[in-house]
């Protein structure tokens, strides 16, 4: 639930960028590596499978920061931080750290830290369709780096849907309070401006436009979309999760973003171990709602 502070950028160094495709039969994977943008340096992996594109990024704990339509400039994901993107994020106890002047908690973030400090990615492979990726994640607040939490994720590109998979291993002593989890963490560009979900309480599709404090729903269905003003964006499958909180930024800068997540609560506590499914897909509100239903009904059909 992170809102960083803007930061203008006056210029663009790019040190070196070197390219590998790799392309069996329509699909293609572009790799490129040491991308210098000011003093961040950006490592991406690109996958596009003629359907979709979706970029990880390896200097930011090699979370998803892109999803657009099959070779399409056009990016619905919002990266403005290391917090931005859909990634596993974690939430315990206070410890005495600072984040920007606010006094915050145990907070471990597969990204990075809000000062731009990249977690650790540990090991990572792909194939032009699919990646595995393992990270040692960054404390929000401190920027150090978290020592008794592993992170990992699967990513599958299958027809237009990304599938996700993440476990969370956490070997710390300590046993934290039972705090909402983000299921994961979603933020997409400002323009899908619109969150769609089926409420509970009237088991009807409704439309919510967020202030810029966390406002809770409860689903009847497991899913939720930002759209836009043609009700065309993108939605996410929430397996097993019937609550989500979500707020809208709106300043008119590069800080500006829709953000969900669907919540569990839960505790970390030694020796626990997290897995969760969900699944990312582009569209119209109709078209996601019947795919989601589909998976509602045959669970098996997520990958990995």
């Amino acid at each position: 639930m992170k809102c960083g502070v803007e930061v203008t950028c006056l210029a663009l160094a790019v040190s070196h960028v070197s390219v590998y495709v790799a392309c069996v039969s329509h699909w293609l994977i572009i790799w490129l590596t040491s991308l210098s943008f000011l003093h961040a340096q950006e490592r991406w992996l690109f996958f596009d499978n003629g359907k979709i594109r979706v970029g990880i990024n390896l200097q930011a704990g090699g979370s998803m920061g892109w999803l657009s339509k099959s070779h399409s400039p056009d990016n619905l994901l919002n990266r403005y931080d290391h917090g931005r993107y859909v990634q596993q994020s974690f939430y315990g106890d206070a410890d005495g750290s600072d984040w920007n002047g606010k006094p915050w908690r145990y907070n471990p973030v597969q990204g990075g830290s809000w000062k731009g400090l990249p977690a650790v990615v540990l090991e990572h492979h792909e194939t032009p369709v699919d990646s595995y990726v393992k990270t040692q994640p960054m404390q929000w607040a401190s920027g150090s780096l978290v020592k008794d939490m592993i992170m990992e994720q699967w990513l599958n590109l299958v027809g237009d849907q990304v599938h996700l998979r993440y476990r969370m291993t956490y070997t710390g002593s300590l046993a934290h309070k039972a705090r909402h989890q983000e299921m994961p963490a979603v933020f997409v560009t400002p323009r899908c401006e619109t969150l769609v979900f089926c409420e509970k309480a009237t088991q009807q599709v409704v439309n919510k436009q967020p202030g810029p404090k966390n406002e809770y729903f409860h689903l009847q269905e497991p899913w939720m979309a930002w759209v836009d003003a043609q009700q065309e964006g993108m939605g996410v499958y929430c397996e097993g999760t019937d609550f989500l909180t979500a707020y809208r930024v709106r300043g008119g800068h590069k800080g500006d973003v829709s953000y969900a997540a669907p919540l569990r609560t839960l505790a970390l506590t030694p020796g626990c171990i997290l897995e969760y499914r969900v699944v990312l897909l582009l569209g119209k509100i109709d078209h996601m709602r019947k795919v989601f239903s589909e998976l509602a009904k045959n669970p098996h059909s997520i990958h990995p």
